[in-house]
């Protein structure tokens, strides 16, 4: 599906209601606690503004607005208020207006935004894998192999690292219901986690001609709001993986292990999966829920809509911690303070008992004392590297006497971390930059090899001190 084909079901699987207040102006309303968000408005005289006020539901799906009960969700508040949104402005079409500002939010550009805005699907039939023909990737069966070829060529994707996932994608065709040219599209199928069925296809289409993406999206009547693809290399069941590691798509998860496997091998019995795009809440927490000893490696995308995805994966690791949180008139000042999908550790620490306002105290003075080793460039770097650890013990012995202090199951904290590319906008760039960057040293050694035989003075022989010459040339112009 192209960026021209967004649904209203897209819409709704990509963004979250407290994305659409903020864009529109309003402002988390601390004051009112975690367990049901507020947002507010703010008047110019930086007074907030009585009665405008959306309490959040449901996880973040919908929102209404008191005294009233009626609830809306991302397509129907847009609809209900069209004057919050600037985009209102010279709009008379309620559904350009839902197509406008949901595409600001997503950061779509405004030169991809020329198709038509299609309404929700009505009696979309569900997912059915066997609606296609397939063809698996077999190892040894070089023929089946070359069929592959166009889609990971121009990924830069190698042979083993096709081997390494051969089980977790298939190419699929699906005649034409008129009778028109039938499509093939390599095939990432979904799957909610701990169900064996396949829910939906994450699909990509040969590349154009000028080697530019092709098509990208899901199939018809995927279940995209909690489907996801999942490669489990080392064949284990999903209670006991060690290791998750989050994409955007197939081919990123597939570019990060062929970066990174030569130095950590025990990549080759993690999992690894793709959301499709932005992370929904149940595709976040089917997989949190069924992987209770993984430690998860957050490896979206480097842009701003990859950040994005990163703390909404990051805010449902610290909802599930403070899940098992029961409020009592000592801890609520804290657990009222923690601001939204934030780790339990970040609230305001003058409302913790004295005890832990000491052990932070400590820590923060250990941290300082660091910071000033470091930047005064007159400190032995052993002795910083030793206080830096200092001071990370001690931060450790007050979190942890904070999780103590508001009963938090130990096994509901989640450990994570984020990575990113060092070079591109996600791992498929590094890995297409590696490739240009050999290819261009493979062109400068055949360079040099040629240039080595080169008769210089043109006498008809070619001569050691010549070939020498041109190469401490060739190498200064480098």
């Amino acid at each position: 599906m192209s960026v021209n084909d967004l649904s209203y079901q897209d819409y709704l699987d990509r963004i979250n209601i407290q994305e659409v207040l903020l864009y529109a102006g309003y402002t988390l309303n601390r004051r009112d606690g975690m367990r049901y968000p507020s947002f507010v408005r703010i008047g110019s005289d930086g007074c907030r503004i009585h009665g405008d006020k959306f309490i959040v539901t449901q996880n973040g799906n919908t929102c209404f607005r008191p005294p009233e009960q009626k609830s809306y969700n991302v397509i129907s508040l847009i609809k209900s208020f069209p004057g919050m949104f600037k985009e209102h402005v010279g709009s008379s079409n309620p559904d350009h207006l839902v197509n406008e500002v949901c595409r600001n939010i997503l950061n779509i550009p405004s030169e991809e935004r020329q198709g038509r805005i299609i309404e929700p699907r009505k009696e979309q039939k569900s997912f059915d894998l066997n609606n296609y023909t397939i063809h698996a990737f077999r190892k040894y069966d070089f023929e089946g192999i070359k069929k592959f070829y166009p889609f990971f060529i121009t990924r830069g994707i190698s042979l083993d690292t096709q081997k390494a996932f051969g089980a977790h994608f298939i190419l699929t065709t699906k005649e034409s219901l008129d009778g028109g040219k039938s499509h093939t599209n390599l095939s990432f199928p979904l799957y909610v986690p701990g169900n064996t069925n396949v829910v939906g296809l994450e699909e990509r289409g040969y590349p154009r001609l000028d080697g530019s993406s092709g098509y990208k999206g899901k199939a018809l009547g995927s279940n995209s709001s909690e489907g996801l693809w999942i490669a489990a290399l080392g064949k284990q069941d999903l209670s006991d993986a060690t290791d998750v590691y989050w994409f955007e798509s197939g081919y990123d998860a597939m570019s990060y292990y062929q970066l990174h496997v030569k130095d950590n091998p025990s990549l080759e019995k993690a999992v690894f999966v793709s959301t499709g795009g932005n992370p929904t809440v149940g595709q976040m927490q089917h997989m949190l829920a069924v992987t209770p000893s993984a430690r998860h490696h957050i490896c979206f995308d480097n842009d701003l809509a990859g950040r994005q995805f990163t703390e909404n994966l990051k805010g449902e690791i610290h909802r599930i911690a403070l899940s098992s949180v029961v409020v009592t008139p000592e801890r609520k000042p804290y657990l009222d303070s923690i601001p939204l999908s934030q780790d339990y550790a970040k609230g305001d620490i003058d409302t913790l008992p004295k005890p832990l306002q000491d052990k932070y105290a400590k820590y923060e003075s250990a941290w300082e004392e660091s910071m000033s080793m470091r930047q005064s460039h007159l400190c032995y770097e052993g002795d910083i590297r030793e206080q830096e650890d200092l001071s990370r013990k001690l931060y450790k012995e007050y979190k942890d006497s904070v999780r103590d202090f508001l009963g938090i199951d130990s096994r509901k904290v989640i450990p994570f971390v984020r990575e990113v590319p060092e070079r591109g906008k996600d791992w498929n760039d590094q890995v297409l930059l590696e490739r240009e960057d050999s290819l261009k040293a493979t062109e400068e050694e055949e360079t040099r090899s040629v240039a080595s035989g080169i008769d210089l003075d043109a006498d008809g022989e070619i001569e050691v001190n010549e070939s020498e010459e041109k190469k401490r040339v060739h190498f200064i112009k480098r």
